[in-house]
């Protein structure tokens, strides 16, 4: 685990899915083992086969898809990640996690993650979702669990409003989760 640089890229259903794409070059590149994980709404806004091709790893886009071996895809990843990243993650996203709700595949590896891995969430939503007062509860929660958060920042959203809610740019994100890579494992 202490040399490992799995990252679990979580995509979520947001119109900023797209830039997740540069998120899996960007983090493969810099020699990230990224393994992606995206939520049936998520493919709605992009497919699976950029990732794919870019993180040079299989997408998980179900609970149940096949794996080589004896042991489920989430369970395996969850074990194996120095790094659970989602971006971008919807406030639905952040709710799951606050309240340990696991019916997908990233819900589900977000439950069964290993105490070592680090956790980064970049938020995109309509300002409003981001600002109401349960997507602040849970964030806070999550806060209080050791999960950090990068952005969302502000300025015109995919949804014609201005305000916070935009996806933080990508070479930041990137930049912050190959800092967390380069940390000694978190010790339980």
């Amino acid at each position: 685990m202490q040399d490992s640089k799995c990252v679990i890229l979580g995509v979520t259903g947001s119109i900023a899915a797209h830039r997740a794409i540069d998120l899996a070059s960007t983090l493969t590149k810099a020699g990230a083992d990224v393994r992606v994980v995206m939520t049936a709404d998520a493919q709605k806004f992009v497919n699976p086969l950029p990732f794919k091709v870019l993180s040079r790893n299989e997408v998980i886009t179900d609970l149940y898809d096949d794996v080589d071996d004896w042991q489920p895809a989430h369970i395996k990843l969850a074990d194996e990640a120095r790094l659970f990243l989602v971006a971008p993650a919807t406030a639905n996203f952040i709710a799951k996690m606050a309240v340990g709700l696991a019916n997908d595949a990233l819900s589900c590896i977000a439950l069964a993650l290993n105490p070592q891995a680090r956790v980064l969430v970049a938020p995109a939503m309509n300002g409003k979702m981001w600002l109401h007062p349960a997507t602040q509860q849970n964030v806070a929660t999550l806060q209080q669990r050791g999960v950090e958060f990068i952005g969302p920042e502000a300025g015109a959203l995919a949804c014609g409003y201005e305000g916070v809610g935009r996806l933080y740019d990508v070479n930041k994100i990137a930049a912050r989760a190959l800092e967390l890579l380069a940390l000694p494992a978190k010790s339980v």
